[in-house]
């Protein structure tokens, strides 16, 4: 027996090293963008050569790991980079700048510069030799839908997939419901003056008029309608940020020509993150079913 022991052991030794070699390589790489760094973190599964890659673009007010998973201690994005990765999917998650370690001040933010962000970060892709750029997908949640949508339809790279999570489909309407008539009303009356906003959650920010200029500047819904590849939309009926759904997600893909998914949960803005992991987990290999059969 002692012979059959010590084999299994080994096995079990030699399974857990090959385990560990398989975990995830982290970098940190800029790119520059009118003259202010953008800060990203590269994401790569070990031992894949020049594997697709999955570029993520955070939320209004959020980052490039996203909102913290309570029970779990990891943003979204990361969690989704991790179980990406291990499909042999390689990912880009950015702070676009005014948050997170990129340069610049949030008051400056709006979502035309959200797109030339990423932009950027796909023309830093093609410059990427650790990365196919040839197999380039887009994800998008909430805010960073919109953006998603928009680089989709702007970029002169071919994308072979986009998917956008609770997207902010119709900036100006969702804007106004979000911040509030008076806000919106402030920043459209022009001037210099930084407009103060206290968000439904109970997070307090401050964004200058042309935030609010540029909503009508910005529609994803026609600039997503210019890209020919699949587009996933998943979309919560228990979102109370942007809504009604699955409505909103839907016009995205009515006016989308080419194929497309509406992928439909019971779950908040938020995949329901405060409550259980198994909707995050879900929506996480959905969209990696969707971006591995559209990569090959």
């Amino acid at each position: 027996m002692r012979p059959v022991k010590t084999l299994a052991v080994a096995l079990f030794l030699l399974s857990s090293l090959g385990a560990a070699q398989a975990a995830p390589v982290q970098k940190i790489v800029s790119f520059q963008v009118d003259g202010q760094k953008v800060v990203g973190t590269l994401e790569l599964p070990e031992g894949v050569a020049a594997p697709p890659v999955v570029l993520l673009l955070h939320g209004f007010k959020g980052s490039r790991n996203e909102v913290q998973i309570p029970s779990l201690k990891q943003g979204v994005y990361e969690r989704a980079a991790d179980a990406w990765a291990a499909r042999g999917l390689a990912s880009l998650r950015i702070d676009f700048r005014g948050g997170g370690d990129s340069d610049g001040a949030f008051e400056d933010t709006t979502i035309s510069g959200q797109v030339k962000d990423a932009l950027a970060a796909i023309d830093f892709l093609q410059t990427e030799k650790s990365i196919d750029p040839t197999k380039i997908a887009l994800v998008g949640w909430s805010q960073g839908g919109a953006v998603a949508a928009t680089a989709a339809g702007r970029t002169t790279h071919p994308l072979k997939a986009v998917a956008l999570w609770n997207p902010l489909s119709s900036p100006a309407g969702t804007i106004e419901l979000v911040f509030g008539v008076d806000a919106v009303k402030a920043g459209l009356a022009g001037g210099s003056q930084v407009i103060a906003i206290k968000l439904p959650w109970g997070v307090e920010t401050a964004l200058k008029p042309t935030y609010f200029q540029d909503l009508f500047d910005i529609d994803p819904v026609a600039e997503l309608a210019t890209y020919p590849g699949p587009v996933f939309v998943a979309v919560g009926t228990k979102d109370t940020t942007i809504y009604p759904q699955p409505q909103s997600g839907q016009l995205l893909l009515t006016h989308h020509r080419g194929p497309g998914e509406l992928w439909v949960r019971p779950m908040d803005h938020v995949f329901n993150i405060f409550e259980e992991t198994r909707t995050v987990d879900d929506l996480i290999a959905a969209t990696g079913d969707f971006v591995a059969k559209n990569v090959k």
